[in-house]
């Protein structure tokens, strides 16, 4: 735990080699710094310093009303703090454009940026989902997130999420219970992946991804709309990886992403689905990261 230069807490985890070139991890959405841990030993073996910090609203990192950019400004205290003067940054999922973010914000700081399984600005796809298994019904809604005020649109999600953590349950002290009710809402190629922790390791990042619902919802409020940046300032090497087979976000956001940033290189890998993306193939993707 660490305070950053407002007051607010921010919980962070640091593994991999201590002397190592730093990585920031930006977790996906509901997620945590747990996401990190199984790049630990990758981290190790390639001589990187990995380090995730939760957004505000995750565990127990304070609130905030935060976007993209106070992200981006949150990350860079935090590498104040830990003497940190230069680190390159990987995005999951809902992490990306906060990943992407940080390297606008900041470029003489970011010296490379990755993002795995990530969506594009949704509303400047075509078409405006970064999903391509949506019925009629679930466009709409997401037409409806772009447009609506983020403090609108957190009330918006707040019933179905709420309903969805009930589901799961994680004050259950049954970790198996905790496990299984959270394995059960994956697709196959995500639940095999997950499936390799213990019970307890998934009981603990469910629990603390869900034990404050804040993070949750200011991350898909903001997520779906118009970003406060252009992805076409980055200037550090970019590298996008998106699975064949990855439900949550379809090859176009990857795409999208690459035509206008700057050199980046998309990269799609063949048989995986959302998180295999990056779980599998840790050491490649930090490698690329501190020697692109």
């Amino acid at each position: 735990m660490l305070r950053l230069p407002d007051g607010r807490r921010a919980q962070y985890w640091s593994g991999g080699d201590p002397a190592g070139p730093v990585v920031f991890f930006l977790h996906g959405c509901p997620d945590t710094r747990h996401a990190a841990y199984c790049g630990d030993a990758a981290a190790r073996r390639t001589g990187v310093r990995l380090i995730a910090v939760n957004r505000p609203g995750y565990g127990v990192s304070d609130e905030a009303a935060s976007d993209h950019l106070s992200v981006a400004d949150d990350v860079a205290a935090v590498a104040e703090v830990l003497g940190v003067a230069q680190y390159g940054v990987l995005g999951m999922s809902i992490g990306g454009p906060y990943a992407l973010a940080c390297a606008v914000r900041h470029p003489s700081r970011v010296t490379a940026v990755g993002v795995v399984a990530s969506p594009a600005e949704v509303p400047a796809l075509d078409p405006p989902y970064h999903r391509d298994d949506l019925g009629a019904e679930q466009q709409e809604f997401f037409r409806l997130l772009a447009r609506t005020p983020v403090e609108e649109a957190v009330e918006l999600m707040r019933p179905d999420f709420e309903a969805y953590v009930g589901k799961v349950a994680p004050e259950d002290p049954s970790d198996e219970g905790v496990a299984g009710r959270f394995i059960a809402g994956l697709g196959e190629l995500d639940a095999e992946v997950v499936g390799r922790q213990s019970a307890g390791e998934i009981a603990a990042s469910t629990r603390e991804a869900l034990v404050n619902t804040a993070g949750y919802l200011r991350d898909a409020a903001i997520s779906f709309r118009r970003w406060g940046f252009d992805p076409s300032a980055i200037s550090c090497p970019a590298t996008l990886w998106y699975g064949e087979f990855d439900a949550n976000a379809s090859i176009r956001n990857g795409e999208w992403l690459a035509a206008r940033i700057p050199g980046a290189e998309l990269i799609q890998r063949p048989g995986e689905g959302h998180l295999g993306s990056l779980h599998n193939h840790w050491e490649e993707v930090l490698d690329r990261l501190v020697r692109p």
